[in-house]
């Protein structure tokens, strides 16, 4: 019994609301209704006060022109320099009045003069007697016609002037021509396609000629008798176009065609229509209907608001006990979770703080293992560079007794020309020292912008001596100079490393050649050295950078050398590779970020400008 009544009620509240949300469609529709007629009527009323206003500026200027001595002239006794004349002055107002042409025809309709004189669509020599524009002025009146143009193509409005003899009486004599003025409404018709309604300008007939639908131009609102369609033949208003109803367009291009507001406008009992778009107004009734409904559901959930307040009040108070528990006992689980967090946290600091200290054990390793390495090439170099000095040594010693012997018998020339040679030497010496105390010194680890054409330079001399001893030649071919952000002693380390494996290459070769090539490639340094030793060894070639491997006998290598080479480039964003070249011997290849601001420093570990 009770589910049925409650069945009841609710198909009376369906009922209801249904009632009600039609009711409020009705209502909504017939005021949006006449909200969008008065919108639309409102619209109409400026486009036509703007439509007259441009209509109405040139009323008066053919008449003005009638009555220039020089057009009556011309359109009496043609004479080539009046009529020339005539031409440039028609030209000159025409483009400052902006209308489309000025033309003048005589009493049968033939063009004496026009504005386009010098245009290849000129008017001159046309005849327009078919037109009523024509037709009407040379009655006496002032002829209006809106038609598109038989020599240009381009549409337009005409207003049309008499032209009296010079002289006499204007309502006794006859007209002896006509001056007309077309006028583009071309911009006008533009401004209309801002608005997404339709909006259109019909002719008496309800031909369309201005819409800023392009599809329904020049089609009749309904359907043609004879009469108009012959009146429209005779008068070429529309160039002999078909003239076919709007309704015969496919539907998407009809699309808005239907219940429209319309205005009078202009003189020629033209028609100005604006078709409202019923979307907005079923979309103001749908959304009426909604609120309504909307409303009715506030209201039923409301009501059913109240009734659970009453059930919710008398189950708070039961609630309430059970929530007070729940309270306590999440309490002391928060505390348990806190306390276990806290330990955590305390353990996850420890782990941390011995990771930092490890990290940093590492790194210190890692220092000391490059400066160990870069100690040990010296060592290897040591034997060379010992000679390198010992050579400029002795010729200093030699140079110098000599210089005491000069000094002895006044040869003051000859004891300056030794002193300049033993000042020769020992810049030789000092220039080598400076390079190796460079070399020797622990990095700083700070990076700076680093020259790779100066660093391959500075390599090649500490090896010289080397390169001298097995008669090989270190060739550099660094062409332009080519900068990146680095450690500039690491790099001559991995330079030096790189040059020196390439010299122990070609120690028992044939031809004994070292080649060094520099470039910019696709934003990156590359730096290749090849020698022209026997190449690496297809078994050697996989383990070529693991620490402590290494193919020299004992004595020559700790096999850490291109380990430390590719972790110096790896730190560097950069790339360490070897390959046999197809020419033969090794290659190693050297790619690094190049930097293209050559005025580019580096602080605090970040780029700046210098």
């Amino acid at each position: 019994m009770k589910s049925a009544r409650q069945a009841a009620l609710v198909a009376a509240a369906v009922v209801c609301a249904a009632a009600i949300a039609c009711a409020a469609y009705l209502i909504a529709a017939r005021k949006a209704g006449g909200d969008v007629q008065a919108a639309a009527e409102r619209q109409l009323e400026i486009i036509a006060l703007d439509l007259g206003s441009v209509l109405e500026k040139f009323e008066t200027l053919p008449f003005t022109l009638a009555v220039h001595p020089d057009v009556a002239s011309a359109a009496t006794r043609p004479h080539p320099e009046v009529t020339e004349r005539v031409n440039r002055t028609f030209k000159a107002i025409q483009e400052q009045a902006k209308v489309a042409a000025i033309y003048l025809m005589d009493r049968n309709g033939n063009t004496l003069a026009s504005s386009n004189w010098d245009q290849p669509l000129t008017f001159v020599g046309r005849n327009f007697g078919y037109r009523p524009y024509f037709q009407e002025a040379i009655r006496g009146n002032a002829g209006r016609f809106y038609g598109i143009g038989s020599t240009s193509g381009e549409p337009g409005y005409f207003i049309a002037q008499p032209v009296y003899p010079l002289g006499g009486e204007r309502e006794a004599a006859a007209p002896i021509g006509v001056i007309a003025v077309k006028i583009s409404l071309a911009e006008y018709e533009r401004a209309w396609r801002s608005s997404e309604e339709p909006i259109a300008l019909a002719d008496r007939a309800g031909v369309v000629f201005l819409s800023n639908r392009e599809t329904w131009k020049y089609r009749s609102l309904r359907p043609l008798d004879v009469r108009s369609q012959r009146a429209l033949a005779a008068t070429l208003q529309y160039a002999g176009r078909a003239i076919r109803p709007i309704a015969d367009l496919p539907r998407q291009e009809r699309a808005g065609f239907g219940e429209f507001v319309a205005k009078p406008a202009g003189r020629l009992g033209w028609q100005l229509m604006l078709f409202p778009s019923p979307v907005r107004v079923t979309r103001v009734a749908v959304f009426s209907a909604l609120a309504a409904l909307l409303l009715l559901a506030v209201g039923a959930a409301s009501g059913w608001a109240v009734h659970q307040r009453r059930r919710r009040l008398e189950e708070r108070v039961e609630s309430r006990k059970a929530l007070q528990k729940a309270a306590e006992e999440l309490d002391r689980r928060i505390a348990q979770r806190t306390e276990e967090l806290l330990e955590a946290n305390l353990r996850l600091e420890t782990r941390y703080a011995t990771l930092q200290e490890t990290e940093q054990l590492l790194r210190t390793t890692q220092n000391e293992l490059v400066q160990a390495g870069k100690l040990a090439m010296l060592g290897q170099m040591a034997a060379g560079i010992t000679h390198e000095l010992n050579q400029p040594l002795a010729a200093i010693r030699a140079f110098a007794d000599n210089a005491v012997t000069f000094l002895a018998r006044g040869q003051t020339e000859q004891a300056g020309a030794n002193l300049s040679h033993i000042s020769a030497a020992s810049a030789r010496m000092g220039a080598i020292i400076s390079q190796l105390k460079g070399f020797a010194r622990k990095s700083s680890e700070t990076l700076a912008r680093v020259d790779l054409a100066q660093a391959i330079q500075a390599s090649a001399l500490l090896l010289e001596a080397d390169a001298r001893r097995l008669g090989a030649s270190i060739d550099i071919d660094a062409v332009d100079p080519v900068f990146v952000i680095g450690d500039a002693v690491r790099m001559e380390q991995v330079l030096i490393n790189l040059l020196r494996n390439a010299l122990d290459a070609v120690e028992h070769a044939g031809e004994r050649r070292v080649t060094v090539v520099l470039r910019r490639e696709d934003g990156d340094a590359v730096i290749r050295i090849r020698d022209s030793g026997t190449g690496i060894p297809e078994e050697v070639a996989p383990h070529l950078f693991e620490p402590f491997y290494t193919t020299k006998s004992s004595g020559k290598g700790l096999g850490l050398g291109l380990a430390i080479s590719s972790s110096i480039v790896q730190a560097m964003n950069g790339r360490l590779t070897a390959h046999n070249h197809a020419g033969g011997g090794a290659e190693f290849m050297l790619r690094l970020p190049a930097t293209n601001n050559e005025t580019t420093n580096v602080e605090g570990g970040r780029l700046v400008d210098a």
